[in-house]
C-alpha cells in the first residue's frame, strides 16, 4: 500500500490495522493500540565509502526518508532534535525508493526505523553501513481505528507478551541482527 494513504485506508475500513514499524509515540490517543511490541531507533544509513560518520556530518547533505514517518518529521524539524540542517530532504513512498535513492547516489544518506534499515545492511553485503547515533527512539505498536477492535487489540497485546516471555520474540529480533535488550519491552531502552 502507499504509506501516505494509511490513515484513509484505516478509517474507511479498507484495512483493519497498521502494523509496520508504526510508532505509538505522540499518537497514543489517536488509535486503538496493541503493544508496544518493540522499540525501534530512528537510524541513518550511508554507503560504506561515505565520509559521513556522525549525525552532525549530515549538515548540508541530501537525505531521503519515507513520507509521513518519524524520520521525515525529524529531518524537516517537526520534531525537536539536534539534527543539523540538511541541504534537502527527499520524501519517498516506499522503502525500496529510499534504497534506490542511496544506491543511485541521489541521496547522501537515508533515515528510518532500525529494523527496516537493518535488512538493507544485511542484503547489501558490505555496500552500506549504519551510523552509531540515533536521533529518536520509538515504541512500535499495532494501530486500529479508534473505538474499534478493542478486544482484538487486548488479545494481541497478551499474545505478544506471551511470545516475549517464551523467548520467541528474542529469537526473531536476534535473527535480524537486533539487540533484544535494546529492542524489546522491559529491556534497556524502556
Amino acid at each position: 500500500m502507499v504509506w501516505e494513504d494509511k490513515e484513509k485506508l484505516l478509517s474507511d475500513g479498507t484495512i483493519d490495522c497498521l502494523w509496520s514499524c508504526y510508532s505509538m509515540n505522540e499518537r497514543e490517543n489517536k488509535y486503538q493500540w496493541a503493544g508496544p511490541y518493540m522499540y525501534s531507533r530512528q537510524m541513518v544509513v550511508v554507503r560504506a565509502e561515505s565520509e559521513i560518520r556522525t549525525l552532525q556530518d549530515l549538515k548540508g547533505k541530501r537525505i531521503a526518508v519515507q513520507a509521513t514517518t518519524k524520520a521525515e518529521d525529524l529531518f524537516l524539524h517537526n520534531i525537536e532534535s539536534d539534527l543539523p540542517q540538511a541541504e534537502q530532504v527527499n520524501c519517498f513512498s516506499s522503502p525500496n525508493e529510499l534504497y534506490a535513492a542511496l544506491r543511485k547516489n541521489y541521496a547522501d544518506a537515508i533515515a528510518g526505523h532500525e529494523a527496516m534499515l537493518g535488512s538493507l545492511i544485511q542484503d547489501g553485503k558490505g555496500a552500506y553501513r549504519m551510523l552509531e547515533e540515533s536521533p529518536y527512539k520509538s515504541e512500535l505498536g499495532i494501530a486500529f481505528k479508534k473505538g474499534t477492535h478493542e478486544e482484538l487489540a487486548e488479545k494481541l497485546t497478551e499474545t505478544l507478551t506471551e511470545m516475549q516471555s517464551e523467548g520467541i520474540t528474542e529469537k526473531i529480533v536476534t535473527k535480524y541482527g537486533l539487540d533484544a535488550d535494546e529492542t524489546l519491552p522491559g529491556g534497556e531502552s524502556k
